[in-house]
């Protein structure tokens, strides 16, 4: 089981801070000057500080994410980046990094809530999607983190994401495809009630029926003064929601 969610923490360098690129703008995944701004204080400047140490910065951070933005478009392997990207080895260690310390979370969360204020909504969700789909595993994927799914004939693992009703992403669950709608939504509610206290309604399809949200002995009264509601959507009202590109 793995969870995808949260907040990270937040962010302090300096936009200044980042040493300057002189990569060409090639790729279509590549960040405009107009996105730097708003990546770049949101991205560790690293290199050398005082009593900690470290080695100096040799590859700008934009062309580090160019670098993953690429990798996630096009779906290429790390060793098949162009050769005008930072070294692959390096590219990947920095994706690792991020994702570990909350560096991407905090990235994927503030431009979701700048979003979200844009639209002229709260920067927070009050309610909030659940959905699964179940992917065939490849050969690789050991059986201990794969399962069957028996209603739709797929050997491999499940992901359940939760978004809010603008389509933005909140969290992933990925489980073995075997394990059932309701029983992640038990887990998923608990996750979202406690990363996002302001949501008090939850919806989902026929799925996950039986689903409950975190109950009064263990929910948090002073971060979630009301309790949480959970709504199944029936297929006449599933139609009405439709999926954002």
């Amino acid at each position: 089981m793995h969870v995808l969610t949260g907040r990270g923490a937040p962010a302090v360098p300096d936009a200044a801070a980042h040493l300057p690129t002189q990569r060409p703008r090639t790729y279509p995944s590549d960040i405009i000057d107009a996105e730097l701004q708003l990546f770049a204080p949101l991205i560790p400047v690293g290199g050398t500080r005082p009593s900690v140490g470290g080695q100096p910065v040799t590859y700008p951070r934009r062309d580090v994410v160019d670098a993953i933005r690429y990798v996630t478009r096009t779906g290429c392997q790390w060793d098949a980046l162009p050769v005008d990207f930072p070294p692959a080895s390096l590219v990947k260690h920095y994706f690792s990094v991020w994702t570990r310390d909350g560096t991407l979370t905090r990235l994927h969360n503030i431009l979701r809530e700048q979003v979200r204020q844009i639209e002229g909504r709260t920067p927070d969700p009050t309610a909030a999607l659940i959905d699964s789909q179940s992917i065939r595993a490849a050969e690789t994927v050991t059986r201990t983190s794969r399962g069957l799914d028996a209603g739709k004939r797929v050997n491999g693992r499940k992901r359940h994401i939760v978004t809010d009703t603008c389509g933005w992403l909140l969290a992933v669950l990925v489980t073995g495809a075997h394990m059932q709608d309701r029983d992640a939504g038990h887990v998923l509610a608990w996750i979202i009630c406690t990363v996002f206290p302001t949501i008090r309604l939850l919806w989902a399809d026929s799925g996950y029926a039986g689903t409950k949200p975190p109950d009064e002995s263990s929910r948090n009264h002073s971060a979630h003064p009301e309790p949480v509601t959970y709504q199944a959507l029936r297929k006449n009202q599933e139609s009405r929601y439709t999926a954002r590109p």
